[in-house]
């Protein structure tokens, strides 16, 4: 993968992650009136943003956007 490349992932291997707790899952948007849909066990960008100093620094963050 080069730079500035985003890498893709399966929903399942991103299911199992989230499930196993190795993964946190990230709606792209910031705004809760833009996100469209709402994935079990997700949190808001601004969420993340809030919240980074206190996350896990071993949790794999996935980031979905529809």
């Amino acid at each position: 993968m080069q730079q500035g490349e985003v890498e893709r992932i399966s929903v399942a291997v991103a299911r199992a992650a989230v499930s196993a707790g190795r993964a946190l899952l990230v709606s792209a948007y910031d705004d809760d009136r833009c996100a469209r849909v709402r994935l079990e066990g997700f949190i808001m960008l601004s969420d993340l943003e809030r919240r980074a100093a206190s996350l896990p620094k071993d949790q794999q963050l996935i980031f979905y956007c529809a």
